[in-house]
């Protein structure tokens, strides 16, 4: 009888190893897929959702834009290389809150599946825990892109141009930023124990994250109010990390790199979601439920 140290069985042993190895690969893949086309398609089946999503950027575009168009001229700042209309340089910061307003939902989307105990049933396919989520950031952050590039279709509708290269430019900075996003959100799904409280808690994060921001309005506008607390709220701008994603955006769609800004990014993204990796407890909800220690 041939033993493992025959050369047959040694290369039937090397070429399982390898296809265990592919298969692994393949499954990595076939799980974002999955997740991925879970997340659209629960989006795309409630309607409501889905106009939510595109009605909000619309109204600050039209409503927002026009009444400001005259109050508020944009100067040469980086990256535009001439003066540039107040519509126009609201895009990036459009595309950035509907990047926050999407992953925030697929958090709490993600709250709901633990207290329902989905999440406790996707923790037991042969993946590790921190790839399972990090499949549930990438699959809301396609999600919210989609949304993004259906936007900039209505910005073309009434007339707010980007240049052609843009479209191609902004994707990876729209998915840097949108992983960013949904490792805060999922860091806030873990650290929040009820689906109630998650809801008012993304009204804290949303709307100071968005308005402390230069998604409305270039920073040093701040420091030249004269207000008492501008230079206060532009150093709280600066260290937004959704500062970062709007001007990430905002550079990309011009061909420039923002190197500071990428960098913060990809940073807080790293730092949000090892901290979300392990405090992440699936049983949560299911326990309470059951009775058990909550």
């Amino acid at each position: 009888m041939k033993t493992m140290n025959d050369p047959v069985t040694s290369n039937i042993t090397r070429g399982v190893r390898f296809k265990t190895k592919r298969i692994t690969f393949a499954h990595s893949l076939l799980a974002i897929r999955a997740l991925g086309g879970r997340e659209i398609m629960k989006f795309l089946n409630q309607r409501g959702r889905l106009v939510s999503a595109l009605v909000r950027p619309v109204l600050w575009l039209l409503v927002f834009a026009a009444g400001f168009r005259n109050v508020l001229g944009i100067s040469i700042i980086p990256p535009y290389e001439t003066y540039t209309e107040y519509a126009v340089y609201m895009v990036p910061g459009l595309i950035g809150i509907v990047l926050l307003f999407q992953t925030m939902q697929s958090a709490l989307s993600m709250v709901y599946d633990r207290e329902m105990g989905v999440m406790r049933l996707l923790l037991t396919a042969p993946m590790p825990r921190w790839y399972l989520l990090f499949a549930k950031v990438v699959a809301a952050a396609f999600l919210s892109m989609l949304q993004a590039y259906t936007f900039l279709v209505i910005c073309l509708i009434f007339g707010v141009w980007l240049p052609w290269q843009a479209w191609f430019y902004m994707l990876p900075a729209m998915f840097a930023g949108a992983v960013m996003l949904g490792s805060v959100g999922l860091l806030l799904s873990v650290y929040v124990k009820q689906l109630e409280n998650f809801a008012g808690t993304m009204n804290f994060v949303i709307f100071p994250m968005f308005f402390i921001s230069s998604a409305l309005f270039p920073l040093w506008k701040l420091r030249e109010s004269g207000a008492q607390w501008g230079e206060s709220l532009f150093w709280l701008a600066n260290i937004n990390p959704f500062t970062h994603v709007v001007e990430l955006i905002r550079f990309a769609a011009y061909g420039k790199f923002n190197g500071v800004s990428l960098a913060v990014v990809l940073s807080v993204a790293a730092v949000f979601f090892l901290l979300a990796t392990v405090g992440y407890d699936p049983q949560r909800g299911f326990l309470r439920r059951a009775g058990g220690p909550g």
